[in-house]
């Protein structure tokens, strides 16, 4: 049993200093376990984002990432192979915004390629079976969902309807919060955007909310969108 949880590497190996001292049974054996725990990944990544939908191009990443970072750790060093590693993974957000979840995501496959290139199978599966029980359990529970949701409201009015206090009721009736961020004149002046920000519960009727709504601007055009942080719309 001892054996078992021992790294399959020796102190001649490539984690230690030299790349030319790894056999390539060794090799193979942590190239492999790091391939397929980057295919059980990407697969545990799927199944938690199936009901918001998932990036192909981010699934076949977190396969890509534990056997290169298992390579770097074996045939460069231990702090060179994770300095470089560390880049590789990042370098996805260096630019964009990303959910903090599949950063963690990230994070996971890395830390998988880190123990599968210092030689510990035993560990990097034992450590990949809890993982993917717990993000399985946490998304079957869904866990920390909130119990509304942030949206944004644009109501169309005609130029003769005053919007001061006409939709205060409905609001009130519906939404737990609401505010009205902007007021705006569209089709050269002869209509209004009132536009704003709501939190709906989760088991409020919108389409009820919404004929009511309809029902005080004079059957114009109502949009009901979920609230984006980097909305446009919410620049001062």
């Amino acid at each position: 049993m001892n054996t078992l949880f021992e790294s399959i590497l020796t102190e001649s190996d490539a984690v230690y200093g030299a790349a030319s001292t790894v056999s390539t049974g060794t090799f193979l054996i942590c190239l492999l376990v790091s391939l397929v725990m980057g295919f059980g990944m990407s697969l545990v990544y799927m199944f938690t984002h199936r009901k918001e939908g998932f990036a192909q191009s981010y699934a076949v990443t977190l396969i890509m990432l534990p056997p290169i970072v298992c390579v770097l750790l074996m045939l460069i060093n231990l702090i060179g192979g994770i300095a470089i590693a560390g880049i590789f993974g990042l370098i996805r957000y260096r630019s964009v915004a990303a959910d903090p979840k599949d950063i963690g995501y990230v994070f996971l496959s890395m830390a998988l390629g880190v123990v599968t290139g210092m030689g510990y199978i035993a560990y990097a599966v034992i450590f990949f079976v809890l993982m993917a029980a717990v993000l399985f359990v946490l998304s079957f529970l869904n866990y920390a969902a909130p119990r509304a949701s942030d949206m944004t409201l644009k109501i169309a009015i005609p130029e003769n309807l005053n919007y001061d206090g006409l939709f205060d009721a409905v609001l009130n009736k519906y939404c737990t919060y609401w505010r009205l961020r902007r007021v705006k004149t569209t089709n050269f002046g002869s209509m209004f955007d009132c536009i704003y920000s709501i939190r709906l519960p989760q088991n409020v009727e919108q389409k009820k909310m919404i004929d009511e709504l309809r029902t005080l601007n004079g059957n114009m055009t109502v949009t009901l969108t979920l609230f984006k942080y980097d909305d446009k719309i919410y620049e001062s």
